[in-house]
């Protein structure tokens, strides 16, 4: 499976969102990470749903929405209408995983659960069947521009082995702290989408530094 890396808009210039958006395109960006907040998950609130909604008329790139919210069963179906292509949830913000990611599958989109640095993979091991997509956090959610937890390697080895004959259909996904340095280990792990949010926005040249994340690793 092709190394994927998308961006995290949240380290981009807000105040320009759909440049931005367009610049990623245009840097050979594979999909855009999409980091909603509510400040009650998480500590920050960020972006919402008409912030996709306008997002979605300037880029062709998917929208990978990774909902760090309490309850996102409450939102999965507006952020689908707005435009969201993967629909991400924490295991650990949702009582009902297994209906949730069904709820998100009902609307036509890829279903996805991210899981928290301190959170094993007991948490899906019964929901594998419905996942699209699977991300290990390697930072702690809520902040952009934090470092990477080496502790996630392993688990992202673990994760790659507990998916099994489903790796390829599933995508792996690490998400926080995505650096050229690191993303080789990454890629080694199993990784199949790396979310880079400062260390591709913060570069000179975009492009350099996704071509040298996908070049690396």
């Amino acid at each position: 499976m092709a190394l994927k890396v998308a961006p995290s808009m949240l380290a981009s210039d807000l105040a320009r969102l759909a440049d931005e958006a367009q610049r990623m395109e245009q840097a050979g960006a594979d999909w855009l990470h999409i980091d909603i907040m509510d400040g009650r998950f998480v500590p920050n609130i960020t972006m919402g749903i008409p912030v996709v909604q306008s997002l979605r008329k300037h880029t062709r790139l998917p929208l990978d929405i990774h909902l760090m919210v309490q309850e996102p069963e409450r939102y999965v179906e507006r952020f689908a209408e707005a435009g969201g292509d993967y629909i991400v949830v924490h295991a650990e913000a949702t009582t009902h995983l297994h209906r949730t990611l069904q709820q998100v599958r009902a609307t036509g989109k890829k279903a996805g659960v991210a899981l928290n640095p301190a959170t094993p993979l007991s948490a899906i091991e019964h929901v594998l069947d419905e996942l699209d997509l699977l991300t290990i956090m390697s930072v702690n959610p809520g902040f952009g521009g934090q470092k990477f937890i080496p502790g996630a390697l392993p688990k992202v080895e673990h994760a790659a082995k507990l998916l099994g004959p489903r790796l390829g259909r599933v995508e792996l996904e690490v998400d926080g702290g995505v650096t050229v340095q690191n993303a080789p280990a990454c890629r080694s792990a199993g990784a199949s989408v790396l979310v880079a949010g400062t260390s591709v926005f913060g570069a000179p040249d975009a492009r350099e530094a996704i071509a040298h994340i996908r070049g690396r690793a």
